[in-house]
């Protein structure tokens, strides 16, 4: 049964990412939790939420690759919150390493679609 948003891969990687980055800064320093461990689960959780939000929109193919591009600055930033969890010392550059690359892939897969929405028109 298809499940929409659910089935796209990019959605799959990103949500497992968050749910990854939701894990790690759980120990994160308390003086942190409204400020980087705050923000870095937003972010995280936005890229998800901005291609579920556009795949529902996607019979309007600008909305579509705006919320795509939407997802994919959110990307951007949580990166740069694992930059800064790394330098902090609050993770280790392995795990940053490997968050990044994963992030770097959803990039990809973003821009693609946000450059290429009538592949994502609904089937009538």
């Amino acid at each position: 049964m298809q499940q929409g948003y659910k089935d796209l891969k990019v959605y799959q990687l990103s949500f497992k990412l968050a749910m990854e980055v939701f894990e790690v800064t759980k120990s994160f320093p308390r003086e942190e939790i409204y400020s980087l461990t705050d923000q870095i689960r937003r972010s995280s959780r936005s890229v998800c939420v901005n291609i579920g939000e556009g795949y529902r929109k996607r019979k309007y193919p600008k909305h579509f690759s705006s919320k795509m591009t939407d997802s994919d600055g959110e990307c951007t930033e949580t990166q740069i919150w694992l930059d800064f969890s790394k330098e902090c010392k609050y993770m280790s550059l392995e795990i940053r390493d490997r968050l990044y690359k994963e992030y770097e892939e959803v990039g990809r897969m973003l821009g693609s679609m946000a450059s290429n929405p009538e592949k994502f028109l609904p089937k009538n």
